[in-house]
Order: C-alpha cells, then sequence, then structure tokens
C-alpha cells in the first residue's frame, strides 16, 4: 500500500543522483524506476523505508541480482538514499546495518563510478560494520563502471 510513497522518494533519489549519472526526467517531469513493480512480482527484492522519529528520512532496496558474488542468496544493495537533512545524522550507517542485519550471509555493495561520497560512506559504514572485514575492488561491465565492497555477516 505504500509503493506510492516509494516512487516519489526513488525520484527525490534519482534527481540527487542525477549530480553523477547525468539522468534527464521524462517528457512526463519524471526520472522513473524500471525495476519498482519487480519488488512486488519476484522473491528476493526487498523495500525498505528508513524512517526517524516517525518521518520517512530515506529507503533501501536490495536484490539478489549480484555483479561479483556468485553465491546463492547473496544480497547486493539495488538502491540506498537518506535524505539530506539526515545524511549528517548517521542516520544511513544506522539504516545500511539493520538491512545487513535482516538478511545475514555474502554481501555485495557497488558504488557508483563518479560517486566520490558513496565510495567514503560505504567503505566507513562496512569497515565499521564488519571490523575491517570486507573486499573492495573495481566492476566493469558493458553499461557500467565503479568499484564493489563484499562481505559476510554470516554468524
Amino acid at each position: 500500500e505504500r509503493k506510492s510513497v516509494l516512487r516519489q522518494l526513488l525520484e527525490l533519489y534519482a534527481h540527487d543522483f542525477g549530480e553523477y549519472d547525468d539522468a534527464d526526467v521524462s517528457e512526463h517531469g519524471l526520472y522513473g524506476y524500471k525495476y519498482l513493480d519487480h519488488y512486488w512480482t519476484e522473491s528476493g527484492r526487498h523495500p525498505f523505508f528508513i524512517v526517524v522519529d516517525g518521518q520517512l528520512a530515506g529507503l533501501v532496496l536490495f536484490n539478489g541480482y549480484c555483479t561479483v558474488v556468485q553465491e546463492p542468496g547473496a544480497k547486493s544493495i539495488a538502491e540506498f538514499f537518506v535524505m539530506r537533512k539526515y545524511k549528517v545524522k548517521g542516520v544511513g550507517r544506522i539504516g545500511a546495518t539493520r538491512a545487513f542485519e535482516l538478511f545475514p550471509g555474502r554481501w555485495e555493495v557497488l558504488q557508483y563510478g563518479g560517486n566520490a561520497p558513496s565510495y567514503a560512506f560505504w567503505e566507513k559504514v562496512i569497515g565499521a560494520y564488519t571490523g575491517g572485514r570486507y573486499e573492495k575492488g573495481p566492476v566493469t561491465t558493458e553499461d557500467w563502471e565503479g568499484q564493489a565492497i563484499t562481505f559476510d555477516n554470516s554468524p
């Protein structure tokens, strides 16, 4: 029942991310998110809101479509967004940590090539979360370039 709210937050996320991927809005003034419906039709996809004191503060979407970790049950952060108001309050770290704790196992977090703040954020958060037990390296596909951080939080 909150799919439309998620859609709106994804628009804010795409607007912010446009600084890095140079995306444009459609003729209808929307960025759109082509995988939104998949979160209700495919198993292994999980959408969550990040909420602070009852207020929407962001979102985290994760799934099992991994680029680097090719193991059954592995998870990948597909989208992660914290509204600017909440970024300096540690909300992103808490949101990421809670997402990881929901599904113990192998994780992969990709950072888009031109997004230097993402590199710094994820290395700091995952480094603290894993006690420095993670791997990172460059990733290049035919339509994407950046970095991957992988770790295992199995019990």
